[in-house]
C-alpha cells in the first residue's frame, strides 16, 4: 500500500465483487451390498473426521400397545454390552480412539451415528457392527434405561416446552394414533418393559434390508466400501425379522381446533404451542415454498411474528414457526415464551398474524427469505456431520440430498403467488392452541376471544 493510499483511501481501487457462483449440495455415491444394505457415500476432503449415520425404518406402531417405549430402550442399550465385551469394557473400546456413538429411536425409526477420526474408521466401524449385531442387553443395564427414562418423564412434565409439546400432540391427533402418544413411551407402559421384550423387539425389527448407511469425509487413500462391507456386509436379518409395514397417515383428532391450557400456577411465562396441518417432503408442487413461510413468519426478528410480539411490544424474546414434515403429511408449528400478564393479548396477536397469513406475503418477504435460504445454505452444509445428518433424516423417505439441492434450486424462482397459495393450501385458521402457565391469571380473557373451546388440565 503506498503512502498516499494511506492518506487517501478513497484512492484504493475498489474490488470487483461478483455474485456468489450457485451453491451445490454434495450428492452420494448410492451403492448396494449384497445384504441388501444401502451405502450412500460423501467424499468430502479435507473432512478428517468421519460421520457415519445408519438410518433404519421401523414404524413405532409396530410397539405393543402396553410396551410402548421397548424401541427407544433397545435403542439406548444397544451400546451397554456386547457378545464379547461388558459395557464397561465397550465403552472403554469407545474412548480409547475418540470413537463418539449414539443411538436413538424417532417417528422415522432407528437411527446410529458414529464419529471418528479418518484412521480409526475399521475400528469404529467394527464397534458398530457389535452394537448393532450383537447387543448383549444385559438385565442390569436395560433397568437402568427404564429408570432414567421413568426419571426423563417427570423432568420433562416440569419443563414447559416439553410439557406443551406432549400435550399438543395429545390433542392435534387422534387419541388412537400412536402419534399422540410420546415416542419414548409413557410411565406405565416403559415400567412395563423387560429385557425379553427388548430382545424380541431387536429380533423382529433390526435389520439391513430397508436400511441406508451414510458415510461422509475425507475418502482419500482408502476403501470406504471394503471397510463398510467387512464390518456389516454379513448382517443379516434374525428369523424372527418383519419388514416395515407401510406408513398409516396418523389421525387428526376431529376436536383438534381448540385450547387446552396447561395450570402452572404462579408461572412468571406462559408457553404457546400453535399448530395445524402441514405437507410431507413428498407434496405436489415442491417442498420449497414451505421453509420459506416458516422463515418468513418466525425465523428471526424481521419475521411477522418477531417483528410484532418482540420487536413491538416486548412479549417475548422470540418467536419460531415451521413447518414440519413426518413420513406421512406433517405439521405447522409455532412455539414461544410470553409473559405471564400479555397472554391473552399475545396469543390474539399471535393468531392474528397467522390468520393474516392466509391474505399473501409480498414479493421483499420472499425476495429477503430466499436470500437467507440461498445464501446461508453452504454454511449449513460446509461439515460432514451436517450432511451426514441431513442425507440419514432424508434416507426415511427414500430421498437423498439431491431433494435438498433440488429445493434451493426451487427457491431462486419462488415468488409471492406461489408462496401465498402453498400456506393457503394447508393452513385454514382452525388452529390447536396449548398454553402452559398461570390459568388464574388468563383464562377468562383466553376464553372471551372466542377460539372454540378452552380446557384446564393440571400441569
Amino acid at each position: 500500500m503506498t503512502p498516499e493510499a494511506v492518506d487517501n483511501p478513497e484512492a484504493l481501487p475498489r474490488p470487483d465483487v461478483r455474485p456468489a457462483e450457485p451453491f451445490v449440495v454434495p450428492l452420494p455415491v448410492r451403492e448396494r451390498l449384497d445384504n441388501g444394505l444401502t451405502v450412500l457415500r460423501y467424499d468430502m476432503p479435507g473432512q478428517y473426521i468421519h460421520s457415519v449415520r445408519l438410518a433404519i425404518p421401523i414404524a413405532l406402531h409396530q410397539e405393543p400397545l402396553a410396551k410402548e417405549g421397548v424401541a427407544t430402550i433397545m435403542a439406548r442399550t444397544l451400546d451397554e454390552g456386547t457378545a464379547r465385551h461388558t459395557a464397561l469394557e465397550f465403552a472403554r473400546l469407545l474412548e480409547r480412539r475418540g470413537v463418539a456413538l449414539g443411538a436413538g429411536v424417532g417417528e422415522s425409526g432407528l437411527s446410529l451415528d458414529i464419529d471418528v477420526a479418518k484412521r480409526h474408521l475399521d475400528y469404529a466401524l467394527d464397534l458398530l457392527r457389535q452394537a448393532l449385531v450383537e447387543p448383549a442387553f444385559p438385565s442390569d443395564q436395560v433397568e437402568r434405561h427404564i429408570s432414567t427414562r421413568l426419571a426423563e418423564i417427570e423432568q420433562e412434565r416440569s419443563i414447559a416446552g416439553h410439557r406443551a409439546a406432549a400435550e399438543f400432540w395429545s390433542t392435534y391427533f387422534d387419541p388412537a394414533s400412536r402419534a399422540s402418544r410420546p415416542v419414548g413411551g409413557r410411565a406405565e407402559t416403559v415400567a412395563a418393559v423387560t429385557r425379553e421384550d427388548v430382545l424380541a423387539f431387536h429380533a423382529r425389527h433390526v435389520a439391513p434390508d430397508e436400511a441406508t448407511l451414510v458415510i461422509a469425509g475425507d475418502f482419500t487413500g482408502i476403501d470406504v466400501i471394503a471397510s463398510i462391507s467387512r464390518a456389516l456386509g454379513g448382517w443379516t436379518a434374525q428369523p424372527a425379522y418383519q419388514a416395515p409395514p407401510a406408513r398409516p397417515t396418523p389421525d387428526v383428532a376431529p376436536d383438534r381446533a381448540r385450547i387446552v391450557v396447561v395450570d402452572r400456577p404462579e408461572s412468571v411465562q406462559t408457553e404457546v404451542l400453535v399448530g395445524a396441518p402441514g405437507p410431507d417432503r413428498q407434496v405436489e408442487g415442491g417442498w420449497a415454498p414451505y421453509p420459506l413461510l416458516g422463515f418468513m413468519l418466525g425465523g428471526g426478528p424481521t419475521a411477522r411474528l418477531d417483528a410484532l410480539l418482540r420487536e413491538d411490544k416486548g412479549y417475548t424474546y422470540g418467536v419460531r414457526a415451521s413447518f414440519r414434515p413426518r413420513r406421512r403429511e406433517g405439521v405447522f408449528l409455532t412455539s414461544g415464551s410470553v409473559r405471564a400478564d400479555a397472554t391473552v393479548d399475545a396469543v390474539r396477536l399471535l393468531l392474528g398474524v397467522l390468520d393474516g397469513a392466509r391474505e399473501g406475503f409480498t414479493d421483499e418477504e420472499v425476495a429477503h427469505g430466499v436470500r437467507y435460504l440461498t445464501l446461508t445454505a453452504p454454511g449449513r452444509y460446509a461439515t460432514a456431520d451436517a450432511v451426514a445428518d441431513e442425507a440419514a433424516a432424508l434416507a426415511y423417505d427414500g430421498l437423498t440430498t439431491g431433494f435438498t439441492g433440488q429445493t434451493l434450486r426451487d427457491l431462486t424462482g419462488m415468488d409471492a403467488d406461489r408462496v401465498s397459495a402453498a400456506y393457503r393450501r394447508f393452513v385454514d385458521g382452525r388452529w390447536t392452541v396449548v398454553l402452559v402457565g398461570d390459568a388464574a391469571g388468563f383464562i377468562d380473557g383466553v376464553r372471551d376471544l372466542g377460539r372454540g373451546d378452552v380446557t384446564v388440565v393440571p400441569a
